[in-house]
């Protein structure tokens, strides 16, 4: 007779395809409704920076609150790793869309910059947690040879998502205002998370993940420390470009409109790069991937951002950093199932999590800190910092790349003895 194990484990195999393909679409709405507004936070950053809409407000405080969008989200993680298995990521991810829409839509009405602390920071952060946390392992459930294909065409949905909030947004201020703009940010992300919510499925049932909130077992593995520090170190990099460039357009004499330019440009090469990248990650291993376009992207800003002082250099740089600045996201999960395996999947996504609220939280307030408004090369510190942040997270994964090389070598000669035996 049959093994019914032999069933269990056929079910568990990615199909790579089929509905999964369903399930990149939603992905890729939910990618361009939460972090796809969150990477438009630069155009109200640079209108916060530039008039007196929160008087009593500094720098620093603009800074905190796109940092706590993403700090925020990540706190939220072992929470929702914890309720989605006991409630269904179809109760969680709904408490998301009406923590995103309500930031958006009360941030608006904001008078204080604590109002925008707790709204357009706090509430959209911890939204954008509960609706993205649970979509995240659903990809890599349904591919396998097309993993990274399939992760690179759903994170491609935050660059479509920036551009179009990006410019939008830029143009809604101008002709009514910020309120408007907030407002009407907060509809769209809610009418299009809602209906990803409504089509994502993932395979639980076949896969059984332990899906632990917080699995520490896994922090005694040197290659997952690795795979967390590069995580930790080239987030610093990421969200300091992300939302320093716009506000450097205007400090090297450009228009608002240019400004708003750079930031939709910068993310219509996330838009085009990720899926290139997604192909390229599955026809090579996904580790040398990640850790040349990290290195890539600290080559960049050298070359290109630091001598930016033209609209045209500007925009080049936007476009090719657009494609390989946020190589974390793009890059994470398939990563984690390369370094823990698929079961420890969700664990180590939430350790990930956990490591990067740091950075998010503070590497744009390090940035802004570091600027010299009184020099004619104001952002040069910044953009140091930030290159040398993508600079050392390539020797991290090139550490970790001769950790897993010298493993398979291992189990390679693990192999060729217990044949000849």
């Amino acid at each position: 007779m049959p093994d019914p194990s032999d069933n269990d484990e056929l079910d568990a195999t990615p199909p790579d395809g089929g509905y999964g393909w369903v399930c990149v679409a939603a992905c890729f709405l939910i990618n361009f409704s939460t972090w796809g507004a969150v990477a438009s936070y630069g155009v109200y950053l640079s209108y916060y920076l530039s008039t007196n809409r929160f008087r009593s407000a500094s720098p620093l405080d603009f800074a905190f609150v796109g940092g706590f969008n993403f700090a925020f989200a990540m706190l939220a993680a072992p929470l929702v790793t914890s309720l989605t298995p006991r409630f269904g990521k179809h109760t969680t991810m709904p408490i998301g869309i009406a923590l995103q829409t309500t930031g958006y839509i009360t941030a608006g009405f904001a008078t204080q910059i604590w109002h925008l602390f707790l709204t357009q920071g706090v509430l959209v952060g911890l939204g954008i947690g509960f609706i993205y946390i649970p979509s995240l392992p659903i990809l890599s459930q349904w591919f396998d040879a097309r993993r990274s294909l399939a992760n690179g065409i759903s994170s491609s949905g935050s660059g479509f998502g920036g551009a179009l909030f990006a410019w939008v947004t830029g143009a809604i201020i101008d002709a009514l205002g910020l309120r408007w703009a907030l407002c009407i940010t907060g509809i769209m992300t809610c009418f299009l998370t809602s209906i990803a919510t409504a089509v994502v499925r993932d395979r639980n049932k076949y896969i059984k993940p332990p899906q632990l909130a917080l699995d520490l077992t896994l922090l005694a593995r040197y290659d997952v420390l690795l795979l967390l520090a590069w995580s930790f170190v080239s987030m610093l990099g990421y969200i300091a470009l992300l939302f320093s460039l716009s506000d450097f357009a205007l400090a090297i004499g450009l228009s608002s409109q240019r400004a708003t330019d750079v930031i939709g440009l910068l993310n219509i090469g996330t838009a085009i790069g990720r899926p290139l990248i997604g192909t390229l990650s599955d026809k090579s291993r996904r580790l040398d991937v990640a850790g040349a376009l990290t290195l890539v992207c600290s080559l960049l800003c050298f070359a290109f951002w630091i001598p930016a002082q033209s609209f045209a250099l500007l925009a080049v740089f936007a476009l090719l950093s657009g494609a390989v600045l946020g190589v974390f996201w793009m890059t994470i999960g398939p990563l984690c199932v390369e370094v823990a395996g698929l079961k420890h999947l969700q664990s180590l996504l939430s350790l990930s999590w956990i490591t990067i609220i740091l950075p998010t939280t503070f590497s744009e307030v390090i940035a802004l800190k570091i600027r010299r408004p009184e020099s004619s090369r104001s952002y040069l510190y910044s953009q140091l910092f930030v290159g040398l942040s993508y600079l050392a997270a390539s020797g991290i994964m090139l550490e970790l790349l001769r950790v897993k090389r010298r493993e398979r070598m291992r189990s390679l000669d693990t192999g060729t003895e217990l044949t000849d035996t």
